[in-house]
């Protein structure tokens, strides 16, 4: 547990980027692959493939994985790549979506859905591996025009979700695929 803690205080500290000082990025080992995309917090909470919908909406067929982190965790791109959207997505909730094109199988984007709405990224900018994108919203949001999803009290929800935490996706040429045979798990 020491060495986890040494290494994630090591390889996860919040840093400067030296061409843009306004820019965050988390110090991490430089490798090919791609970055965990909620530094410090592991725990799925769902998924990807058949499940049991945990509220009405969801999907029975979970096209990502769900990370359990609190509301307002940073989470990080986890490669270089164009900010394609970044708004509300239906039952992701306020959602920003990286893409990839530079790669030799085709184009990969990577949602990060249920985020805070007051993004700290916009479409068409670009962004490095590491860089802080976003933080984890809350599970109430407010004012979305056309937000049907609601808790069983009636509050309207950021998408279906029971509470807050990160839906990270993928999808290879628009073909949605398990994040764990891709990420550093």
């Amino acid at each position: 547990m020491i060495l986890l803690t040494l290494f994630i205080c090591i390889f996860f500290i919040p840093t400067k980027s030296p061409k843009n000082p306004n820019v965050q990025i988390v110090e991490f080992e430089d490798t090919d692959s791609l970055l965990w995309p909620a530094p410090n917090y592991y725990k799925i909470n769902s998924y990807f493939g058949k499940r049991t919908a945990p509220t009405g909406g969801a999907s029975t067929y979970h096209k990502g994985v769900d990370i359990g982190a609190p509301e307002g965790s940073s989470f990080i791109a986890v490669t270089d790549g164009t900010i394609t959207f970044a708004d509300f997505l239906g039952g992701g909730g306020y959602t920003i979506t990286i893409t990839d094109s530079n790669k030799d199988n085709g184009e990969i984007k990577y949602s990060y859905c249920h985020c805070n709405p007051n993004f700290i990224v916009n479409v068409g900018d670009t962004v490095v591996k590491g860089q802080i994108i976003g933080n984890v919203g809350p599970k109430y949001v407010y004012g979305v025009l056309g937000n049907k999803y609601k808790d069983s009290s009636g509050k309207p929800t950021n998408g279906a979700t029971t509470g807050p935490h990160l839906h990270f996706g993928m999808r290879i040429n628009d073909s949605y695929v398990n994040p764990l045979d891709y990420l550093p798990y």
